[in-house]
């Protein structure tokens, strides 16, 4: 079945006509054109497609768009950009956190929802909080340090 639905994204309203079986996924790369959240493994294994759903981090292929309505969705796109990217964005240059970048939208998303809730985390909260996010390039050692990076930074 089909039907209208409205999603808050990246704090603008979208009215779009949404299949019910479609995820938001499917919703923000098609029809919003918002292709920084990445489609990978479709199973919810990778987090290249996490968005901040409510402030928390979700697979944004396991979610139906129907169920993402009245709650916040934040994409890479969401956040700085440009001439002002946001200080995660650039702890991920500074570091060398990125190699192929695929990864990168979903992981800096993964890490705001915990510099949100935890100012000052520490090396292994960091992880866990990346856990769901994979690379295959990086190792992680400079991915866990653009993180401690932007912390200090958004603490200043």
């Amino acid at each position: 079945m089909s039907r209208e639905i409205k999603l808050l994204v990246n704090d603008r309203q979208y009215v779009v006509a949404c299949h019910d079986s479609r995820t938001l996924l499917e919703v923000l790369r098609e029809d919003l054109g918002l292709t920084g959240t990445k489609k990978s493994c479709d199973e919810g294994d990778c987090g290249a497609c996490t968005v901040l759903l409510g402030g928390k981090p979700v697979n944004a292929c396991l979610i139906l768009a129907i169920h993402a309505q009245d709650q916040a969705i934040t994409t890479i796109e969401g956040l700085g950009h440009g001439a002002q990217p946001h200080p995660l964005q650039q702890a991920f240059i500074e570091q060398g956190a990125v190699q192929c970048g695929y990864c990168t939208p979903g992981m800096i998303l993964s890490a705001k929802a915990l510099l949100d809730v935890n100012a000052s985390p520490a090396e292994g909260e960091i992880r866990t909080a990346l856990s769901g996010n994979l690379c295959r390039c990086t190792g992680y050692v400079r991915i866990v340090k653009a993180v401690q990076a932007a912390a200090v930074k958004l603490s200043e």
